[in-house]
């Protein structure tokens, strides 16, 4: 019989490979670098660990090659307890991010898919129903194929659970895929793709947050170093974070996510996990790395949302 989880993370794992630099170089400008590194990311992975690390029973679905970077981001995942069954070897090259850091923090990233555009629909829908029922909660982003991630969504549905869709990096999301988010969780330039105009700071980000609240069951809309925009039903609401330096924000919106989901599906509300969230988000930008950079419970002044079993 397989074992229920309280999250259940369908999504991407890649090895990363990052690069420190003192300004992102513009189209066809060489810059040189300072101080390079390897680690664990992918939406999907850096998601499912910031949920582990706060004491929910994490699984991910998710492809690898048969490689050494494959078998390294398993470890890695295990280590942060993820259940790693459904992480599965294929004969693809494991999926690859190519990461530049600026003195700033901010980042630049490109991505090779690889074993990530072999998930198939049939396993993530299996999966979902067979790993949670509620109230556990689903979470999904953009970066594996459109056709798994909707099975995701929709299995989600089926067996009763919420489903945390967080639409990145962007593309059209059909009418009946939106209204089952409960939230859907986009930044700016995310929000502005589906609303087909720009959105930028706070004050954009809640009118974003009132209209897309009629197409989807919850909505959150993160405005970085400013916090989230929640919104439910007619309640909307602005989580602002405290303002930190930050280092680096790779994986920042992916910590958000995890905290997000864990708190959700410890029972808090959606307002709570936002907050639980925006703190997560603040802790991983003032580190270097990804999932590197997570919180576990005690340093965000919380205490295990489960008992692990």
């Amino acid at each position: 019989m397989t074992r229920q989880v309280d999250v259940v993370v369908v999504g991407s794992v890649n090895r990363d490979y990052v690069c420190r630099v003192g300004i992102l170089p513009e189209p066809g400008e060489t810059v040189l670098g300072g101080e390079a590194s390897v680690g664990s990311g992918g939406k999907g992975g850096n998601q499912a660990v910031a949920a582990s690390l706060l004491g929910a029973r994490t699984a991910l679905v998710a492809r690898v090659g048969r490689d050494d970077d494959g078998r390294a981001l398993v470890k890695d995942l295990a280590d942060a307890w993820v259940d790693t069954s459904e992480v599965l070897p294929t004969p693809a090259r494991t999926g690859m991010a190519f990461v530049m850091v600026d003195a700033t923090g901010e980042n630049s990233i490109v991505v090779a898919p690889g074993a990530n555009e072999l998930l198939e629909p049939r396993t993530t829908s299996r999966a979902v129903r067979a790993l949670i029922r509620p109230p556990g909660v689903m979470v999904t982003q953009a970066e594996i194929p459109e056709d798994a991630f909707a099975a995701a969504v929709r299995a989600a549905d089926e067996v009763g659970c919420r489903a945390v869709v967080n639409l990145a990096p962007f593309r059209p999301l059909a009418d009946d895929l939106l209204a089952l988010c409960d939230p859907l969780v986009v930044n700016e330039s995310e929000a502005g793709g589906l609303l087909g105009h720009p959105v930028r700071g706070p004050e954009a980000a809640r009118a974003a947050v009132a209209e897309l609240a009629g197409r989807c069951r919850s909505v959150v809309v993160t405005v970085g170093a400013q916090g989230a925009v929640v919104g439910q039903g007619a309640h909307v609401e602005h989580v602002e974070a405290e303002p930190v330096t930050a280092v680096d924000t790779t994986g920042a919106g992916d910590a958000f996510t995890g905290a997000l989901a864990a708190a959700l599906s410890a029972g808090a509300d959606l307002v709570d996990a936002v907050r639980l969230g925006v703190r997560a988000g603040t802790f991983a930008v003032q580190r270097h790395g990804a999932q590197a950079s997570f919180a576990r419970g005690a340093e965000l002044g919380v205490g295990p949302l489960h008992e692990r079993g």
